[in-house]
């Protein structure tokens, strides 16, 4: 599985909309599962950035295309990092 976490910023129309974003947020997590992958979490922020969202999916083709249908949806902008856990790192370092 690869592991993204997505920093989410509200656009004009997300936050005019704003009282629906939990149902999007489920919306989302069902596509996740539907394309084979987990949203292992999901978090709204007050500051610079309005939530976060950690998923783990098969590959890069499901991951990418998860987050450009979200992004077509008009409700939010996106910045993606793949992020790895310690043992996964391991594994990176091992190859250096």
């Amino acid at each position: 599985m690869v592991r993204y976490l997505t920093l989410l910023n509200f656009t004009d129309q997300g936050i005019r909309n704003v009282g629906d974003t939990i149902k999007r947020a489920v919306d989302f997590r069902h596509s996740v599962e539907a394309a084979g992958g987990k949203l292992v979490s999901q978090y709204w922020a007050v500051g610079d950035v309005d939530g976060c969202v950690v998923l783990e999916v098969p590959n890069e083709t499901v991951g990418a295309s998860l987050l450009l249908s979200l992004a077509q949806k008009g409700n939010v902008r996106t910045r993606t990092l793949q992020v790895f856990d310690t043992q996964e790192f391991e594994q990176v370092l091992s190859k250096t």
